[in-house]
């Protein structure tokens, strides 16, 4: 099943910032993840405690992407960084 991905203001701009190579890997996630058979591969999860109403995904072994369902096919990309973006 594919799904729409829309971005918020805050998450282009942290795209924006990084190295052309992170960012290029975070665009090839991102196409990824619009398909649903990938999220396992992507290790799509729930998150718990504060952010109980979010889900992330792997970019890299380093790098996550926090998104919030807004629908069962349509999800906004909220951050994106390492894990101190779970603080």
């Amino acid at each position: 099943m594919k799904i729409e991905v829309n971005y918020k203001p805050t998450f282009i701009r942290n795209l924006n910032r990084l190295e052309n190579a992170l960012r290029e890997e975070v665009i090839e996630k991102i196409e990824l993840f619009k398909n649903t058979d990938n999220h396992k591969t992507l290790k799509v999860h729930k998150l718990h405690g504060p952010f109980i109403k979010y889900y992330s995904f792997s970019v890299n072994y380093k790098t996550r992407i926090i998104f919030e369902f807004v629908s069962k096919k349509e999800t906004v990309l909220l951050s994106i960084g390492d894990h101190d973006i779970y603080k």
